[in-house]
């Protein structure tokens, strides 16, 4: 089964020809409006369909829903992998509602087993994890960050030409985004706080120890929708984001399932909490019982 992928965003793009494979080495990747991902696509093996179209405005999901309809019907497939991050999650249940499929989101893993594709995703609010799948055509949204970037290969590319209604939205003006501009899901690692820090102040040091570790600052949930510490770009959780970083420091995050959901694939775990018994140090690789801000403290005394 040909398997179509899309994504708006060139690392994603790569990240699912990789799952892809996984199901069939024919790939179908779309680039819309991007030469350049065009490229990228091809020289990581993908057969590359490019579409240039004034009327496709990547805020407006019902006209791409719409073009990668038309592809797939010229392709014949009826399996396509978008990412799932927000745009994605949109995209994914506009395009199953075209093409009259079956819609999986927040997929962390998929696998090809007598035909069908066995999707793993989050059930019971992280607690667990659910195998499903979806019976004829479908299409599946994949989490940031569960495959590795396609790599070199030999691909092609091709010129299509889609029929895209003239869209109701018209872009007044571009403004960059307020607040932060980190990317968690991308970090190698990360230093987390929760509600054990003592006070807004003391993320100075957190900050000091990130940076000094080549790392990036991340929080609970509480931290910064309760407390307004830190920005909601930096939550780690069912909720928020789900990273996958080869170290992560957890500062008196007492290991909720909303919160370990997003972070119990990273590599290696090491938690300090004066909690001996927090659900947190059932996951994590490394434990110390004591206060968190003298450690941050020595640490960043001995670096």
């Amino acid at each position: 089964m040909a398997v179509l992928i899309y994504s708006a965003t060139p690392g994603l793009a790569l990240e699912l020809i990789t799952a892809a494979r996984r199901i069939d080495e024919a790939i179908i990747a779309v680039s819309i409006n991007d030469d350049s991902m065009a490229a990228a696509l091809r020289e990581a093996g993908a057969r590359t369909i490019k579409i240039n179209h004034p009327q496709l405005l990547i805020g407006d999901t019902r006209a791409l829903a719409a073009a990668l309809k038309q592809v797939a019907d010229r392709e014949q497939t009826e399996t396509v992998f978008l990412s799932s991050d927000r745009r994605g999650k949109e995209l994914a249940g506009r395009l199953a509602q075209a093409m009259g499929a079956g819609c999986l989101t927040d997929v962390a893993a998929v696998n090809l087993d007598a035909g069908k594709i066995e999707c793993q995703r989050n059930a019971l609010g992280g607690a667990t994890i659910a195998t499903q799948y979806v019976e004829g055509a479908q299409v599946i949204a994949l989490r940031p960050r569960s495959y590795e970037a396609a790599g070199a290969g030999n691909g092609s590319l091709e010129e299509m030409q889609a029929e895209i209604k003239e869209s109701g939205l018209k872009v007044v003006d571009y403004k960059p985004k307020a607040g932060d501009r980190v990317n968690i899901e991308a970090a190698e690692i990360l230093v987390a706080v929760g509600q054990g820090l003592s006070d807004e102040e003391k993320l100075a040091d957190v900050q000091t120890l990130a940076a000094k570790l080549g790392g990036e600052v991340a929080c609970s949930k509480p931290v910064a929708t309760d407390k307004k510490w830190l920005s909601e770009e930096r939550v780690i959780g069912l909720s928020g984001k789900k990273c996958k970083p080869q170290l992560a420091l957890l500062f008196g995050i007492s290991g909720q399932v909303q919160f370990t959901v997003g972070i119990r694939d990273a590599r290696v775990i090491a938690a300090v909490n004066t909690d001996e018994n927090a659900a947190i140090n059932y996951m994590a690789d490394y434990i110390m019982q004591a206060d968190l801000h003298d450690v941050i403290n020595e640490l960043n005394q001995k670096l």
